[in-house]
């Protein structure tokens, strides 16, 4: 009889942002205080939205809501890294494995929709501020947030569902610092031809309608701003947006590269992507909000003088 070549997988191995135990000691101390930053980051611009009154408006709603998801979508991966990193470890369990892969999908996806939902909310600002209110009022406002969760949750649980059927081969290392769905794919035994085809129709789905959304809006943004007189408004209105766009370009830009760059590229330059929009996007967003929002900063420096005061 032939020697199966299939086993049940109790475990996985992540094979790390590098081979070298030495520097992969070294990376755990930059890590670890970026993943604190970005807690911290973002964990201000929820608080400061939430004590404000005067943020209770939909973009402050919708920007207090990214903060949110940047924190849980780091914390799916970071920490684990951070372990693997301190103990020199490569273990993952499988159980461990497609939680990671199926948080890591959720809230990546639902990012992808809210931020399309953001520039819904900018277009409707500033091409119909009469209007305003009736387009995205509270109550929708709130609706579209449910519906970025929804769908970011159905769509992870349809990948998940049909990874965790297949069986694996022999060799359970991934190639990859943490459970993502194509180095795992790579690991089967069986056929993979339902799973990428199900990747691509649900990419187009929730990366390429959610962007093709955003460059409408930014279109119809970009012209209602080239119709306003004066150069000062001009700049004004579209200082509004500016902090928005800058994270799209970075949530989107990288995707898209990673995406549409070769198959033979390597995996490091594929980790280096991971890097960039696991890490340092959610890492880097609260600066861009807060250096780029008068409100916010003015918020923040009169909740520290009322603390002070305390």
């Amino acid at each position: 009889m032939e020697s199966d070549n299939r086993s049940t997988a109790k475990y996985f191995f992540l094979q790390g942002l590098t081979n070298s135990p030495q520097v992969q000691f070294l990376l755990f101390f930059p890590i670890l205080a970026m993943y604190l930053l970005t807690m911290l980051g973002n964990s201000i611009i929820v608080n400061i939205i939430h004590l404000d009154l005067k943020l209770y408006t939909p973009m402050y709603f919708l920007m207090g809501h990214l903060a949110f998801i940047d924190m849980c979508y780091v914390t799916v991966i970071t920490p684990k890294m951070l372990g693997n990193l301190l103990l020199n470890s490569q273990l993952i369990s499988y159980n461990g494995c497609f939680t990671q892969l199926f948080f890591f999908i959720s809230f990546g996806q639902s990012e992808s929709f809210l931020l399309a939902v953001m520039a819904y909310d900018r277009y409707a600002a500033i091409c119909h501020p009469l209007h305003y209110m009736d387009l995205i009022s509270r109550r929708s406002c709130l609706c579209l947030i449910v519906f970025c969760w929804i769908a970011g949750f159905l769509n992870s649980a349809l990948h998940t569902g049909l990874a965790a059927r297949l069986p694996f081969c022999s060799s359970h290392q991934i190639s990859h610092f943490f459970c993502d769905i194509t180095p795992l794919l790579k690991l089967s035994c069986a056929s993979t031809f339902i799973n990428e085809v199900v990747i691509l129709v649900a990419g187009v789905f929730v990366v390429l309608t959610p962007f093709l959304c955003i460059l409408i809006s930014y279109v119809f943004i970009v012209k209602t701003i080239m119709s306003i007189p004066s150069t000062t408004g001009r700049h004004k209105t579209f200082s509004t947006c500016s902090s928005h766009l800058t994270v799209v370009c970075m949530f989107y830009g990288t995707i898209l590269l990673l995406y549409m760059l070769p198959a033979s590229l390597s995996q490091d330059h594929n980790k280096a992507f991971a890097v960039i929009y696991t890490l340092i996007t959610p890492f880097l967003n609260p600066f861009i909000y807060a250096l780029r929002n008068t409100e916010i900063r003015g918020s923040f420096k009169k909740i520290c003088a009322n603390l002070r005061a305390v």
